[in-house]
């Protein structure tokens, strides 16, 4: 009798961090090691809209009248997107679910295929680090190159290392007391997330602080045990 052959599911690992916890960075790595695809909520819509899905038709509907797209349009559409081929390795979901009734029926949708979340990783951070991290960027205006008042400052003052411009811009939400402001909001937001994984026993808790290298390493070594 031959051996009978079940498909592979993709595997779906969750993001959790607050900003500027290096999600993206990490996301592009975990691509690039793994061949995970990111989906952010924002793309998927998008993405969606314009291949004129039937949920993508329902998102374009609500945007254009100016509501919010409900969490079920949001989840027809992902699991329209899970069915693509590119996404066969698996995905990363970076900024959803944000509540715990996101979770829950997230994981209804996955059940409902025979799936469910490979691991949800929360990246931590120390909160006064992350404010003097993220409050002190600013940008050549010229060419986009980063920098840093502490970190990483032009070679010269006031001069762009890579173009010369003298020109520079700072995000206006990148200001000390408003970086606090978000942080502790994503505190509220997903600590219930997170207990929620920690209670499915999918959750890790991966040092955020270090250099990228090793949070990346520390990354792939919770995606390898979740897909291995």
């Amino acid at each position: 009798m031959a051996d009978s052959q079940v498909e592979a599911r993709p595997a779906v690992i969750i993001l959790l961090g607050p900003p500027g916890a290096g999600k993206g960075t990490q996301a592009r790595m975990l691509q690039e090691r793994f061949g995970l695809v990111q989906l952010s909520t924002g793309d998927l819509l998008r993405a969606a809209v314009a291949a004129g899905t039937e949920a993508g038709k329902q998102a374009k509907a609500v945007m254009e009248a100016g509501g919010l797209v409900s969490d079920e349009i949001v989840l027809a559409v992902l699991k329209d997107r899970m069915e693509d081929p590119d996404v066969r390795e698996g995905i990363i979901l970076d900024g959803f679910p944000r509540t715990t009734g996101q979770a829950a029926a997230l994981d209804s949708l996955l059940a409902e295929q025979g799936q469910k979340v490979s691991a949800a990783v929360s990246l931590e951070v120390d909160d006064a680090a992350m404010v003097e991290r993220i409050a002190g960027r600013f940008t050549c205006a010229n060419c986009g190159e980063g920098y840093h008042d502490r970190f990483k400052p032009p070679a010269v003052d006031g001069v762009c290392d890579k173009c010369g411009s003298t020109e520079f811009t700072r995000r206006p939400d990148d200001n000390a007391d408003t970086v606090r402001e978000r942080m502790a909001a994503y505190h509220a937001q997903t600590a219930p997330l997170i207990a929620h994984y920690e209670r499915l026993g999918v959750l890790s808790r991966v040092d955020a602080m270090g250099p990228i290298k090793d949070i990346g390493q520390a990354l792939g070594a919770v995606v390898q045990r979740a897909t291995g």
